[in-house]
């Protein structure tokens, strides 16, 4: 007998939670039902590369909800299972043990998998990734006799474990292949400053940097060779280098490509009962004027979640939020609002050397992201001026004296 779901969740992180969530806050009565790769209840991502990594929050305060509340709510949670295929016919899916599950609807939340290294030895002891508890734990498991560690990928995952490392006293050396670290999220100014940051911290960051392999002995890494024949030495290697979506079942199935699968305002997608939200929802984004695009955030994840949940509780809303992200390096908290692909001009506000200052991009003379560093009072008031596209004089935006809510 095949156990049926009128909403079949796929997926057990931020998306996949707040799915379910947000269908029992809109008074959905049907059956849920979330199926997850992991043992985990659904739990926070972002902490991992940072408090629970250095040991400064304990596993049970990550979870989104605790165990009492899925069991109030009637969600039924399918654990450490992985689904293989998808058959929007028959409406049902099937998991890697053989098992068949139907859905009335499907949310496909699953997000995507650690991007690893195509060279030789990423497979070896001691190279890790940052995206499941289970990575992370085994990271601290090897810390205690770990004193060197080299990063591979200047993103935020990587300066994040970089800079929780380096507290607790390891040799970090950070490896980023392009010319700049936060290349694709952030401006030159921003990857300055934090280059700045970390090498004043003692780490170790080279640019431009092309891994050739990973080179071990007796299956452990003990370095990493790079182009030109250089051997950086390490004890512990972490990789940082993105995602790739999982989205396999669905391609197979009919929908989407490598980098995620289209879906319209509501989250639906071209197959009948099938949505897809968060890390693998390819989306038309206005804050990204009007391109395609993936969003890895929780904001994404949460925002489209319940869009969708409105959207089976007949009362369709159009995605429409701005986009926000944040990062915690050292005692720096870095508050992104907006997209700042595109732009064409930047204004600082404040002194950077102060280490309290805002970034603000834009297009054509608007306003279109800000990336705050140790400035809350500007991210919080420059949502409004990224929602609006404000045109602003940049001098005016420069001046501290003058609050952005009196910019406006």
């Amino acid at each position: 007998m095949i156990n049926r779901y009128d909403v079949l969740i796929v997926g057990a992180g931020h998306s996949g939670a707040q799915a379910a969530i947000s269908l029992r806050q809109r008074k959905f009565e049907g059956t849920i039902a979330i199926i997850g790769e992991e043992a985990e209840l659904p739990y926070e991502r972002p902490p991992l590369s940072k408090e629970y990594l250095a040991s400064e929050k304990q596993f049970d305060r990550l979870l989104i909800r605790p165990a009492p509340f899925w069991e109030e709510k009637g969600v039924t949670m399918l654990a450490s299972r992985r689904v293989v295929s998808v058959n929007p016919e028959a409406h049902w899916v099937v998991t890697e043990d053989g098992e068949t599950v139907g859905y009335g609807r499907l949310i496909w939340a699953a997000g995507g998998r650690a991007r690893r290294l195509g060279c030789s030895g990423h497979h070896l002891s001691g190279v890790h990734s940052v995206r499941t508890r289970a990575d992370v734990d085994r990271m601290i498991s090897e810390l205690t006799v770990a004193r060197s560690v080299t990063v591979i990928g200047g993103g935020y995952i990587g300066l994040e474990a970089a800079a929780v490392l380096t507290r607790m006293g390891k040799r970090v050396t950070v490896l980023e292949a392009m010319e700049r670290v936060l290349a694709r999220v952030a401006g030159e100014q921003l990857s300055r400053f934090y280059e700045a940051q970390h090498r004043a911290h003692g780490v170790d960051i080279r640019l431009n940097t092309v891994v050739e392999c990973i080179e071990g002995q007796e299956g452990r890494a003990n370095g990493v060779r790079l182009a030109g024949g250089e051997v950086v030495p390490a004890d512990m290697v972490i990789v940082g280098i993105g995602i790739t979506p999982s989205v396999e079942p669905l391609r197979e199935a009919g929908l989407g490509s490598a980098n995620g699968v289209p879906i319209d305002e509501h989250g639906r997608t071209s197959l009948p009962d099938i949505y897809v939200v968060g890390d693998c929802a390819l989306h038309i984004n206005k804050y990204a004027h009007g391109s395609p695009i993936r969003l890895e955030s929780v904001q994404n994840a949460n925002d489209l979640a319940t869009v969708v949940a409105y959207a089976i509780t007949g009362d369709p809303r159009p995605y429409d939020s701005v986009p926000w992200f944040w990062s915690s390096q050292y005692d720096l908290k870095l508050q992104t609002v907006g997209l700042s692909i595109g732009h064409d001009a930047t204004v600082v506000r404040g002194d950077i050397l102060s280490r309290s200052f805002s970034i603000i991009y834009l297009k054509e003379g608007s306003v279109i992201a800000l990336d705050c560093v140790n400035a809350a009072k500007d991210y919080v008031r420059g949502k409004a001026l990224v929602a609006g596209r404000a045109k602003i004089d940049p001098l005016q935006l420069a001046d501290v004296t003058i609050p952005l809510t009196s910019t406006v």
